[in-house]
């Protein structure tokens, strides 16, 4: 499915909301379509998204989730996970949009035909954060995957998501770099979403890989600090996969369309593109629709 058809899907969305007085869209955004076209039918009015754990911890999806019932009449459901948990979902066609930053993996579930359209939406990096006095001396490295090496040589303490999310699939693309599988007492897997692993990390004083969102959401509260970024290997692409309805009767089709239409239009772009600069000096995301930021999935190990 092409952008051109969730983009025409979301313009006579956007065109309605745009007609409406303000009041009723944000007061009453359901309510406020006696319009057919306007409110889904009752029933079908609930979107379920199945969206990795950075997008709710970023405080993203905070913003996100009131501006598409308001510009719908859609209700988003979001469900926070791991990217592989939100793959896993799609595939049992217990969610009906995925919003996700594990390419490789997206790449698997396409080619299997669980997804209908996969379509980039914005991007931002990961970074490799760790205590102050950097005892693994990784602040002068020239890769990521040379961070990698020195921690594993010193057996500083590395803390991972161990979850199969994006950022973990990452994580050990970056160990393979370096040829390293890394074990024992040094290495702790938490187990869980993005939050809760920076907190643990900065508990014990260790190491881990970040998306940087994230990180400035939480920077204020840690006991970490930025120690390597720029490397292209740690380049974080989200896209937007609608799951395919031909495997499952329950996918709410129209407002999975209608969420990757919205996430795609210019106006939801350009928020995606301001957000965290009020309150971090700089955007927690770049916009990315039509590959306008041209780039490449990056390869991680199949698991």
């Amino acid at each position: 499915m092409p952008i051109s058809r969730f983009g025409s899907r979301w313009a006579g969305f956007r065109a309605l909301a745009l007609a409406l007085p303000l009041s009723l869209i944000v007061l009453a955004p359901v309510a406020a379509g006696d319009d057919d076209a306007a409110t889904p039918p009752a029933g079908e009015r609930d979107v379920i998204l199945a969206t990795t754990t950075s997008t709710q911890d970023s405080g993203l999806l905070d913003v996100l989730v009131p501006r598409f019932a308001a510009a719908t009449g859609y209700t988003l459901k979001p469900i926070s996970v791991g990217s592989g948990a939100a793959l896993e979902l799609g595939e049992r066609g217990e969610a009906d949009v995925l919003l996700v930053h594990s390419p490789s993996a997206e790449e698997a579930f396409m080619a299997a035909g669980h997804g209908a359209a996969r379509e980039v939406v914005m991007v931002n990096d990961f970074i490799i954060v760790g205590p102050s006095a950097d005892p693994a001396g990784i602040g002068d490295v020239e890769s990521a995957a040379a961070a990698m090496e020195r921690i594993a040589g010193s057996e500083a303490r590395f803390v991972s998501r161990g979850d199969d999310s994006g950022t973990h699939r990452l994580e050990l693309t970056l160990w393979e770099q370096a040829g390293i599988e890394p074990s024992g007492t040094w290495y702790l897997e938490s187990g869980t979403g993005m939050g809760d692993t920076l907190n643990i990390a900065s508990e014990r004083d260790a190491y881990t890989v970040t998306d940087r969102g994230t990180y400035l959401t939480r920077r204020d509260r840690l006991s970490l600090e930025v120690l390597v970024e720029g490397d292209a290997a740690l380049l974080n692409i989200y896209h937007v996969i609608t799951v395919n309805p031909a495997r499952y009767d329950t996918i709410n089709t129209a407002g999975a369309e209608a969420f990757a239409a919205f996430m795609l239009d210019p106006e939801t772009q350009e928020l995606i593109g301001e957000f965290g600069v009020d309150r971090f000096g700089e955007p927690l995301f770049t916009p990315c629709a039509e590959n306008s930021c041209n780039v490449e999935p990056r390869a991680t190990p199949e698991s």
